[in-house]
């Protein structure tokens, strides 16, 4: 047992140093202080709703009506019974958030070189570089918490397949099953994907390498184990993996059947996303330097530029006060890519690929050619629609990335393909810690060692010397809205960018060489003995804190933090809101002052934020809703509009022609086609008639269906309850009838009632609900109770108890094996 604390110390010295880290460098959140992050505040718009009723309650409801008309809440934070492999994920980060996200980095990767056998001081300096790297820190900032959660848990998962390929069966199998099912309750399918694709290749990397040593079975026999931990991690989360799988469909991640733009042109079709929004994010070839370079392209949109600036002289040319022009400097824009937007680099660390560059000269065998296979594949992806020195990017420029769109599985599901460019900043990292352990090798001479070393820094500084001498022949420094500021500011105010481009590409270009020279410098003085290993294992650690650390510092610092009162309630109701949520009934509002989630914060809107609407919906929005067509507004009870006057002050519109609640039809019109049913919103008297297709017809009606209906005067239908989950409403008409429902179809949960009996209902109004009533006074119902959650909250309690079993027989098995004599 002695000896066995003795080997477990230096690993709890290691990871209560990550804990450290990761606190000192979010340290405002010890002083109770959180990260403002944009895409948190939206969330927290979106999710207010369900997170109050669930306050008030204490029970979770799986539809919000506070964004978009109404959705599920799957993707916005949804709380499944039996859900215990989300309570191992709370456990493991105990830290104050982001700081835990920093923690699961760091610990996850020094697994991972654990399981490939490194030193563990070799693989503490490899998990400060992955943690550290740039992009990491960056979308930590701007509050993609769920992509950083399911990057985190990636070395995990890597850990438990390579253990199953190392023969260490049980605990390759048990270790693989709980890392991919905390993978996936990190709710980034998107990442999770990206993964896969990485184990495919490190798939094809030990397939080859067990045909060359005639061990075929046992690769065989480990992929069937990876095999049943995927599907019993599957299993750990198959409330969300279901609903999720239900939902894409409807979503505007799924086919549309429209086939015509708003203006009548024709609809590029496909199983998924259109090529130009899954690749309007793309590197330029030479914008992957910036993994190198840190601000070769600029850094981002809002780079502090300071006072002695040339952008700061320009704005004081243009009459601006000092203080305003050091309020632009520091958010002046930089980036000269072909990215719309760029927060900041996705910067690797010079010496990161200093070390990765000479691992590539002493690493052999699979272990380099699934990481070099992994980093080369992630990189020609994430060019998206540029291809190498291509100057006029269109969609299908890459052929690769044409290919993929058009014939690899779920790829076309997925926007902002650059992101995939975490399999290479995962990849990159491990590959240079082996360079480190090459490096202190016995294994190999130091005639090998040092001519590695100079090809290495021949290379890497070269690049750098290159970039230094002939940047002017290389790049013209001219960004993506360079004209617009022309037009704006005059050239003088462009050529000041565009001299301050050049100076921050100069200086950081030659950052990189210092820290190339200074890691060459390491290297050599340890091969020529003039330092010992434990100092130049030192020396790599620091000087890989103070180059990623310092460039994160750039984006991702304590200005950052504000009060957590701040963040938690982000959104304050203005004299507009204020008025509207005075009127205590059910309505909808369109806030035309805002692309936030201030709208769901405080009301049902028909606004949101959000990846992935519901296709129908959306499809509305952008053909009607976007253009203020009172007639859709009116047929989703849009109660109130909340502008701007000529001011610039803020003011409500009420609009009574809206259509209430539900309503009685007097007649259907009746479409064959997705294509009339959405052009026959634009004019149509939705308050007496419904579109509704043929095929919805015969599905719903299953006979022959009613020209009309008569309306008298006495045909009321009232809300007489409203939740997110549920509505109630009294009905009264001497005839049959038919309603409409201003509420979005959706129907994969929503159950109608009439007095106490499921009905079925149909889609209407291209989006909406709709009934028929039998005559005379009823009750109607409609409840949110989706089938997907009971079957998947069943599947994931099964598994975990399936799990804990194993789990349990491992360690008995484990107990007696080390007793036996």
């Amino acid at each position: 047992m002695q000896f066995s604390i003795k080997k477990i110390i230096p690993h709890i010295l290691v990871i209560s140093g990550f804990i450290v880290l990761a606190l000192a460098y979010f340290s405002p959140v010890l002083q109770g202080k959180a990260l403002f992050q944009s895409d948190i505040m939206q969330y927290i718009g979106m999710s207010k709703q369900q997170k109050d009723f669930k306050a008030e309650t204490g029970e979770e409801t799986y539809w919000t009506n506070a964004a978009f008309g109404g959705m599920p809440t799957y993707q916005l934070g949804a709380h499944y019974p039996h859900n215990y492999i989300k309570d191992l994920d709370l456990a493991i980060r105990f830290l104050p958030r982001p700081a835990d996200y920093l923690f699961l980095y760091f610990i996850g990767f020094y697994i991972l070189l654990l399981v490939l056998k490194v030193d563990f001081k070799l693989a503490a300096i490899g998990a400060l570089a992955f943690g550290f790297s740039t992009y990491l820190i960056i979308i930590l900032g701007v509050g993609h918490n769920s992509k950083a959660h399911a990057i985190a848990y990636m070395p995990l998962v890597l850990s438990g397949i390579l253990l199953t390929f190392r023969q260490k069966y049980l605990g390759g199998f048990l270790l693989t099953t709980v890392a991919l099912g905390l993978e996936m309750v990190a709710n980034h399918f998107q990442m999770t994907y990206y993964l896969l694709l990485l184990v495919i290749i490190l798939g094809i990397a030990y397939f080859i390498d067990a045909f060359k040593k005639k061990i075929l079975p046992h690769f065989f026999k480990s992929v069937g184990i990876i095999a049943i931990a995927a599907v019993l991690a599957i299993g750990l989360n198959a409330t969300n993996i279901l609903a999720t799988q239900e939902y894409v469909k409807e979503s505007t991640r799924g086919k549309t059947e429209l086939t015509i733009n708003p203006d009548g042109s024709k609809k590029q079709t496909t199983s998924g996303l259109d090529e130009d929004y899954i690749t309007e994010y793309s590197y330029g070839f030479w914008e992957s330097f910036n993994l190198f370079i840190p601000r070769f392209m600029g850094g981002g949109n809002g780079e502090d530029v300071g006072k002695d600036s040339e952008t700061y002289n320009a704005f004081r040319a243009l009459g601006a006060s000092p203080a305003q022009a050091s309020q632009e400097a520091s958010r002046a824009p930089m980036y000269w890519g072909d990215q719309p937007i760029v927060e900041a680099p996705a910067y690797v660390g010079a010496v990161v690929l200093f070390l990765f560059v000479f691992a590539l000269f002493l690493v052999k065998g699979r272990l380099k050619w699934w990481l070099l296979g992994g980093t080369l594949v992630s990189w020609i992806l994430s060019l998206g629609k540029n291809w190498l020195f291509v100057n006029d990017p269109q969609p299908d420029s890459n052929p690769i990335t044409n290919f993929f769109i058009h014939f690899v599985p779920l790829y076309n599901k997925f926007r902002a393909i650059t992101s995939i460019q975490v399999i290479l900043e995962l990849c990159v990292p491990v590959l240079a810690v082996f360079g480190l352990v090459k490096l202190f090798s016995s294994k190999i001479s130091n005639e090998q060692k040092q001519k590695a070393l100079k090809y290495t820094t021949i290379i890497t500084g070269g690049v750098a010397v290159i970039f230094l001498l002939f940047k002017g022949a290389f790049f013209d420094f001219v960004g993506g809205n360079d004209t617009l500021y022309r037009q704006s500011y005059g050239q003088a105010f462009v050529d000041a960018l565009k001299t301050d481009r050049k100076t921050i590409f100069t200086e950081d270009t030659l950052r990189t060489l210092a820290l190339v020279l200074v890691a060459a410098g390491l290297a050599y003085a340890y091969l020529k003995d003039k330092l010992k290993g434990a100092w130049v294992m030192a020396g790599f650690a620091i000087l890989i804190l103070i180059d990623l650390v310092g460039v994160d510092k750039r984006y991702v610092n304590n200005d950052d933090f504000v009060s957590a009162v701040q963040v938690n309630k982000p959104y304050q109701a203005n004299d507009a809101d204020k008025q509207i949520m005075q009127d205590t009934t059910y309505y909808r509002v369109f806030d035309l002052t805002t692309n936030s989630t201030k709208p769901s914060y405080f009301h049902n809107s028909l606004n949101g934020y959000h990846a992935a609407k519901l296709k129908r919906y959306n499809e509305v929005f952008n053909w009607y809703v976007t253009q203020n067509n009172l007639n859709v507004l009116n047929m989703l009870n849009t109660k109130y509009i909340i502008a701007q006057n000529k001011d610039g002050g803020v003011f409500t519109f009420t609009n009574d022609e809206a259509n209430g609640n539900a309503w009685f039809i007097n007649q259907f019109k009746v479409v064959d086609s997705a294509n009339e049913g959405i052009k026959a919103l634009d004019s149509l008297d939705n308050k007496h008639v419904a579109v509704i297709n043929e095929k919805d017809i015969d599905s719903y009606f299953q006979r022959e269906v009613p020209q009309t209906f008569t309306v008298d005067s006495t045909a009321a239908i009232r809300l007489k309850k409203h939740l997110p989950n549920y509505l109630k409403y009294e009905t009264r008409n001497n005839h049959k009838g038919f309603v409409v429902f201003s509420e979005v179809y959706y129907g994969h949960g929503w159950k109608a009632f009439i007095d106490g009996k499921q009905v079925p209902y149909v889609r209407v109004d291209y989006t909406l609900r709709g009934l028929a009533v039998p005559a005379g006074k009823h009750q109607i119902e409609f409840k949110f109770d989706p089938e997907v959650v009971k079957t998947g909250s069943s599947i994931a309690l099964g598994s975990s108890l399936l799990l804990g079993l194993l789990l349990l027989g491992s360690l008995i098995f484990s107990i007696k094996k080390q007793q036996q004599p």
